[in-house]
């Protein structure tokens, strides 16, 4: 089984916070689009926020997301991982985290998508940067299975920090 590798950052020096994912599933993967996968709530949940329909284009959404002051990444570099469950992951590496807090400042709170980001940033980084915010938020993945208004009402929280 190949290794696969995450997307880059999308940041920039208006970024005030960042919503940290684990890995890109297979569809993301195959349409080289964070969140690729059509059933995936993290767009709608995002837009919904501010009261917007998601663009269908993804370069309008990654647009979007630095309007708002909203960095992406995800906390494993590389995994081998079956399928596309965050389940499945073994012998990740995880990003450069001091390199993007160091490089951008501004960022003052981390918002995880799911369990599996949470916990793999807290064992392999650690919750080590002052001044820096933490919050674990349900996963937006068709696996969690919760509804959208109550994943909607969780994650309402980012809004706060921006």
């Amino acid at each position: 089984m190949d290794r696969i590798k995450c997307f880059p950052p999308i940041v920039d020096e208006k970024s005030r916070i960042i919503v940290l994912g684990s890995m890109p599933g297979r569809e993301s993967l195959r349409k080289n689009e964070y969140y690729g996968h059509p059933r995936n709530q993290f767009w709608n949940i995002i837009y919904s926020l501010f009261g917007r329909e998601p663009d269908g284009e993804y370069g309008k959404k990654v647009a979007f997301l630095r309007e708002k002051g909203i960095a992406l990444w995800d906390v494993i570099k590389s995994c081998r991982r079956e399928g596309s469950m965050d389940s499945n992951i073994t012998g990740e590496e995880v990003n450069d985290f001091d390199w993007l807090f160091g490089r951008y400042p501004g960022i003052r709170h981390v918002f995880f998508n799911g369990s599996k980001a949470y916990d793999t940033f807290r064992k392999r980084v650690g919750f080590k940067y002052d001044g820096m915010g933490y919050t674990k938020l349900g996963s937006t993945s068709p696996a969690n299975v919760q509804s959208f208004e109550n994943r909607l009402e969780e994650w309402g929280i980012i809004k706060k920090y921006l």
